[in-house]
Protein backbone atom coordinates (compact mmCIF):
# COMPACT_ATOMS: atom_id res chain seq x y z
CA UNK A 1 0.00 0.00 0.00
CA UNK A 2 2.96 2.25 1.03
CA UNK A 3 4.66 2.00 -2.09
CA UNK A 4 1.74 2.65 -4.42
CA UNK A 5 1.32 5.69 -2.24
CA UNK A 6 4.84 6.85 -3.37
CA UNK A 7 4.31 5.81 -6.68
CA UNK A 8 1.36 7.98 -7.28
CA UNK A 9 2.35 10.81 -5.41
CA UNK A 10 5.35 11.96 -7.26
CA UNK A 11 2.72 12.48 -10.69
CA UNK A 12 1.70 15.67 -11.14
CA UNK A 13 -1.64 16.90 -9.59
CA UNK A 14 -3.27 17.60 -13.47
CA UNK A 15 -2.50 13.62 -14.13
CA UNK A 16 -3.92 12.13 -10.98
CA UNK A 17 -7.02 14.14 -10.86
CA UNK A 18 -7.33 13.11 -14.72
CA UNK A 19 -6.51 9.86 -13.48
CA UNK A 20 -9.56 10.47 -10.66
CA UNK A 21 -12.01 11.36 -12.74
CA UNK A 22 -11.96 8.24 -15.22
CA UNK A 23 -11.81 6.17 -11.61
CA UNK A 24 -14.66 8.01 -10.59
CA UNK A 25 -16.56 7.16 -13.54
CA UNK A 26 -15.87 3.31 -13.07
CA UNK A 27 -17.44 3.23 -10.55
CA UNK A 28 -20.36 4.89 -11.49
CA UNK A 29 -20.44 2.34 -13.97
CA UNK A 30 -20.08 -0.89 -12.37
CA UNK A 31 -22.15 -0.24 -9.29
CA UNK A 32 -26.31 0.04 -9.97
CA UNK A 33 -26.69 1.05 -6.57
CA UNK A 34 -24.02 4.10 -6.14
CA UNK A 35 -26.18 5.44 -8.85
CA UNK A 36 -29.30 5.10 -7.16
CA UNK A 37 -28.34 6.94 -4.13
CA UNK A 38 -26.37 9.53 -5.93
CA UNK A 39 -29.69 10.48 -7.98
CA UNK A 40 -32.14 10.01 -5.15
CA UNK A 41 -30.13 12.93 -2.99
CA UNK A 42 -30.03 15.00 -5.86
CA UNK A 43 -33.25 14.98 -6.63
CA UNK A 44 -33.83 15.33 -2.65
CA UNK A 45 -31.54 18.77 -2.50
CA UNK A 46 -34.15 19.99 -5.71
CA UNK A 47 -31.28 20.03 -7.77
CA UNK A 48 -31.06 18.67 -11.55
CA UNK A 49 -28.71 15.38 -12.46
CA UNK A 50 -26.76 17.77 -14.74
CA UNK A 51 -26.44 20.54 -12.16
CA UNK A 52 -24.69 17.58 -9.92
CA UNK A 53 -22.85 15.52 -12.90
CA UNK A 54 -19.47 16.51 -12.33
CA UNK A 55 -19.04 15.16 -8.78
CA UNK A 56 -19.34 11.57 -10.52
CA UNK A 57 -15.51 12.33 -11.67
CA UNK A 58 -15.01 14.65 -8.69
CA UNK A 59 -15.46 11.78 -6.08
CA UNK A 60 -12.34 9.77 -7.76
CA UNK A 61 -10.06 12.88 -8.02
CA UNK A 62 -10.47 12.83 -4.27
CA UNK A 63 -9.07 9.55 -3.90
CA UNK A 64 -6.74 10.26 -6.65
CA UNK A 65 -4.87 13.35 -5.01
CA UNK A 66 -4.66 11.60 -1.51
CA UNK A 67 -1.42 10.31 -2.34
CA UNK A 68 0.40 13.71 -3.00
CA UNK A 69 -1.12 14.59 0.12
CA UNK A 70 -0.49 12.17 2.44
CA UNK A 71 3.30 11.25 1.13
CA UNK A 72 4.62 14.93 0.33
CA UNK A 73 8.62 15.79 2.15
CA UNK A 74 8.25 16.94 5.97
CA UNK A 75 8.10 20.12 6.44
CA UNK A 76 6.88 20.80 2.96
CA UNK A 77 3.55 23.02 2.75
CA UNK A 78 0.77 21.88 1.36
CA UNK A 79 -0.63 25.35 0.98
CA UNK A 80 1.29 26.14 -2.61
CA UNK A 81 -1.86 25.83 -5.09
CA UNK A 82 -4.85 26.90 -2.10
CA UNK A 83 -6.42 30.39 -2.42
CA UNK A 84 -7.76 31.34 0.90
CA UNK A 85 -11.42 33.02 1.04
CA UNK A 86 -13.22 34.46 4.27
CA UNK A 87 -9.97 34.73 6.13
CA UNK A 88 -11.06 37.74 8.11
CA UNK A 89 -13.80 34.93 9.66
CA UNK A 90 -11.27 33.32 11.58
CA UNK A 91 -9.14 36.32 12.32
CA UNK A 92 -12.46 37.61 14.11
CA UNK A 93 -13.15 34.40 15.67
CA UNK A 94 -9.91 33.39 16.89
CA UNK A 95 -9.51 37.37 18.62
CA UNK A 96 -13.00 36.62 20.69
CA UNK A 97 -10.71 34.14 22.89
CA UNK A 98 -13.45 31.65 22.73
CA UNK A 99 -11.90 28.51 20.47
CA UNK A 100 -13.54 28.14 17.27
CA UNK A 101 -15.14 24.64 15.48
CA UNK A 102 -14.25 24.72 11.87
CA UNK A 103 -16.57 22.17 10.29
CA UNK A 104 -18.13 21.50 6.74
CA UNK A 105 -19.43 18.79 4.60
CA UNK A 106 -17.68 15.87 2.30
CA UNK A 107 -17.26 18.03 -0.40
CA UNK A 108 -14.27 19.00 -2.61
CA UNK A 109 -10.82 18.41 -1.38
CA UNK A 110 -12.42 17.84 2.43
CA UNK A 111 -9.00 15.89 3.27
CA UNK A 112 -7.17 19.22 2.58
CA UNK A 113 -8.83 21.03 4.55
CA UNK A 114 -7.89 20.83 7.93
CA UNK A 115 -4.24 20.59 7.15
CA UNK A 116 -4.35 23.88 5.31
CA UNK A 117 -6.20 25.16 8.10
CA UNK A 118 -3.29 23.94 10.64
CA UNK A 119 -0.85 25.69 8.26
CA UNK A 120 -2.97 28.87 8.41
CA UNK A 121 -3.59 28.91 11.89
CA UNK A 122 -1.94 26.21 14.35
CA UNK A 123 1.57 28.66 14.36
CA UNK A 124 -0.26 31.35 15.93
CA UNK A 125 -3.29 30.00 17.85
CA UNK A 126 -2.07 26.56 18.56
CA UNK A 127 -2.78 22.77 16.48
CA UNK A 128 -5.81 22.29 15.53
CA UNK A 129 -7.78 19.02 16.82
CA UNK A 130 -9.69 16.86 14.30
CA UNK A 131 -11.58 13.80 14.53
CA UNK A 132 -11.94 11.28 12.55
CA UNK A 133 -12.39 7.32 11.95
CA UNK A 134 -9.64 5.25 11.39
CA UNK A 135 -9.32 3.25 8.09
CA UNK A 136 -11.09 -0.10 8.65
CA UNK A 137 -7.91 -1.84 6.97
CA UNK A 138 -4.94 -1.80 9.53
CA UNK A 139 -2.04 -0.88 6.44
CA UNK A 140 -4.28 2.30 5.44
CA UNK A 141 -5.04 3.27 9.24
CA UNK A 142 -1.27 3.51 10.07
CA UNK A 143 -0.28 5.78 6.60
CA UNK A 144 -3.51 7.82 7.30
CA UNK A 145 -2.39 8.61 11.23
CA UNK A 146 1.28 9.37 9.64
CA UNK A 147 0.39 11.55 7.18
CA UNK A 148 -2.44 13.83 9.00
CA UNK A 149 -0.49 13.94 12.66
CA UNK A 150 1.85 17.10 12.14
CA UNK A 151 3.05 19.58 14.57
CA UNK A 152 -0.11 22.22 13.83
CA UNK A 153 -2.40 19.34 13.46
CA UNK A 154 -3.73 17.19 16.42
CA UNK A 155 -5.54 14.38 14.66
CA UNK A 156 -8.09 11.93 17.50
CA UNK A 157 -10.22 9.27 17.24
CA UNK A 158 -14.21 9.44 17.62
CA UNK A 159 -13.97 8.11 20.99
CA UNK A 160 -14.06 9.28 24.32
CA UNK A 161 -10.78 10.13 24.75
CA UNK A 162 -10.38 12.36 21.07
CA UNK A 163 -14.02 14.15 22.12
CA UNK A 164 -12.13 15.12 25.76
CA UNK A 165 -9.21 16.71 23.83
CA UNK A 166 -11.37 18.78 21.10
CA UNK A 167 -13.32 20.10 24.14
CA UNK A 168 -9.96 20.72 25.89
CA UNK A 169 -8.81 22.74 22.55
CA UNK A 170 -11.49 25.06 22.75
CA UNK A 171 -11.62 26.27 26.30
CA UNK A 172 -7.54 26.93 25.24
CA UNK A 173 -9.03 29.12 22.71
CA UNK A 174 -7.53 26.77 20.06
CA UNK A 175 -9.34 25.12 17.16
CA UNK A 176 -11.25 21.66 16.16
CA UNK A 177 -12.10 20.74 12.94
CA UNK A 178 -14.81 17.79 11.94
CA UNK A 179 -16.68 16.90 9.14
CA UNK A 180 -20.57 17.15 10.17
CA UNK A 181 -22.51 15.27 7.27
CA UNK A 182 -21.94 11.24 8.41
CA UNK A 183 -24.23 9.56 9.99
CA UNK A 184 -23.21 8.97 13.74
CA UNK A 185 -24.00 6.22 15.20
CA UNK A 186 -27.39 5.68 17.73
CA UNK A 187 -27.92 8.11 20.73
CA UNK A 188 -24.82 10.45 19.14
CA UNK A 189 -27.13 12.18 17.38
CA UNK A 190 -30.83 14.25 16.15
CA UNK A 191 -33.02 13.72 13.33
CA UNK A 192 -32.58 17.35 11.85
CA UNK A 193 -33.99 18.72 8.02
CA UNK A 194 -31.38 18.62 5.97
CA UNK A 195 -32.87 19.52 2.35
CA UNK A 196 -36.08 19.06 3.65
CA UNK A 197 -36.18 15.59 4.90
CA UNK A 198 -35.19 14.45 8.21
CA UNK A 199 -31.39 13.18 8.81
CA UNK A 200 -29.96 11.35 11.58
CA UNK A 201 -27.33 14.40 12.29
CA UNK A 202 -24.47 14.23 15.26
CA UNK A 203 -24.79 16.81 17.87
CA UNK A 204 -21.12 17.00 18.60
CA UNK A 205 -20.76 20.10 16.45
CA UNK A 206 -23.44 21.54 17.93
CA UNK A 207 -22.80 20.75 21.90
CA UNK A 208 -19.10 21.45 21.89
CA UNK A 209 -20.28 24.88 20.69
CA UNK A 210 -23.07 25.57 23.15
CA UNK A 211 -20.99 24.46 26.41
CA UNK A 212 -17.85 26.33 25.52
CA UNK A 213 -18.76 29.44 23.63
CA UNK A 214 -16.53 28.84 20.40
CA UNK A 215 -17.67 29.72 17.07
CA UNK A 216 -18.73 27.77 14.35
CA UNK A 217 -17.11 28.40 11.48
CA UNK A 218 -18.46 26.37 8.23
CA UNK A 219 -15.08 25.73 5.55
CA UNK A 220 -15.36 24.19 2.17
CA UNK A 221 -12.21 23.43 0.07
CA UNK A 222 -13.03 23.59 -3.62
CA UNK A 223 -11.07 21.64 -6.26
CA UNK A 224 -9.98 23.88 -9.42
CA UNK A 225 -10.71 22.43 -12.89
CA UNK A 226 -7.22 21.04 -14.81
CA UNK A 227 -5.59 20.66 -11.40
CA UNK A 228 -5.17 24.24 -11.01
CA UNK A 229 -5.13 23.86 -7.28
CA UNK A 230 -7.77 24.78 -4.63
CA UNK A 231 -10.46 27.26 -2.79
CA UNK A 232 -10.28 27.30 0.70
CA UNK A 233 -13.05 28.81 1.88
CA UNK A 234 -14.07 29.89 5.50
CA UNK A 235 -17.70 30.97 5.65
CA UNK A 236 -19.14 33.46 7.62
CA UNK A 237 -20.17 31.93 11.61
CA UNK A 238 -23.11 30.27 12.40
CA UNK A 239 -24.61 32.82 14.66
CA UNK A 240 -27.28 33.05 17.51
CA UNK A 241 -27.31 29.76 18.92
CA UNK A 242 -29.99 28.67 21.04
CA UNK A 243 -29.63 26.43 24.02
CA UNK A 244 -31.30 23.93 21.99
CA UNK A 245 -29.57 21.18 20.57
CA UNK A 246 -31.99 20.48 17.51
CA UNK A 247 -31.91 23.62 16.65
CA UNK A 248 -28.26 24.13 17.09
CA UNK A 249 -28.01 21.17 14.11
CA UNK A 250 -30.95 22.32 11.97
CA UNK A 251 -28.47 25.77 11.41
CA UNK A 252 -25.54 23.29 11.66
CA UNK A 253 -27.25 21.67 8.64
CA UNK A 254 -28.16 24.85 6.84
CA UNK A 255 -24.93 25.71 6.67
CA UNK A 256 -23.91 22.57 4.89
CA UNK A 257 -26.45 23.09 2.73
CA UNK A 258 -25.29 26.33 1.48
CA UNK A 259 -21.60 25.09 0.85
CA UNK A 260 -23.33 22.15 -1.38
CA UNK A 261 -25.45 24.44 -3.60
CA UNK A 262 -22.29 26.66 -3.81
CA UNK A 263 -20.50 23.44 -5.41
CA UNK A 264 -22.88 20.80 -6.38
CA UNK A 265 -20.32 19.14 -8.74
CA UNK A 266 -18.14 17.98 -5.70
CA UNK A 267 -20.17 17.00 -3.12
CA UNK A 268 -20.17 13.18 -2.53
CA UNK A 269 -23.82 12.41 -3.51
CA UNK A 270 -23.98 8.74 -3.39
CA UNK A 271 -23.69 8.69 0.63
CA UNK A 272 -26.10 7.09 2.16
CA UNK A 273 -27.30 10.62 4.32
CA UNK A 274 -30.31 9.40 5.57
CA UNK A 275 -29.99 6.25 6.77
CA UNK A 276 -30.81 4.75 9.80
CA UNK A 277 -27.65 4.96 12.63
CA UNK A 278 -26.31 2.00 13.23
CA UNK A 279 -26.38 1.15 17.21
CA UNK A 280 -22.98 2.53 18.85
CA UNK A 281 -20.28 1.19 20.60
CA UNK A 282 -20.30 1.20 24.62
CA UNK A 283 -17.81 3.77 24.36
CA UNK A 284 -19.17 6.02 21.88
CA UNK A 285 -22.63 6.01 23.76
CA UNK A 286 -20.78 7.27 26.94
CA UNK A 287 -18.99 10.00 24.67
CA UNK A 288 -22.60 11.55 24.59
CA UNK A 289 -22.27 12.59 28.41
CA UNK A 290 -18.80 14.35 27.64
CA UNK A 291 -19.27 17.95 28.84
Amino acid sequence: MRWLFRFFSLWPLAALHALGGLLGWLVWAVSPAYRQQFRANVAQAGLSFEAARPAIAEAGRFVAELPRLWMRPPGQSCLGNVQLEGGVHAERAFGAGRGVIFFGPHCGSFELGPQALAELYGPRFGPITAIYRPARKPSLARLESLARDTPQLSVVPADLRGIRLMHKALKANRAAALLTDQVPPEGLGVWAPFFGKPAYTMTLAARLALQSGAALLPVSCERLPNGGGYILKIWPPVSSLTTDTLAAVTAINQAIEMIVLSQPGQYLWGYARYKTPRRPTPERAAAKEVP
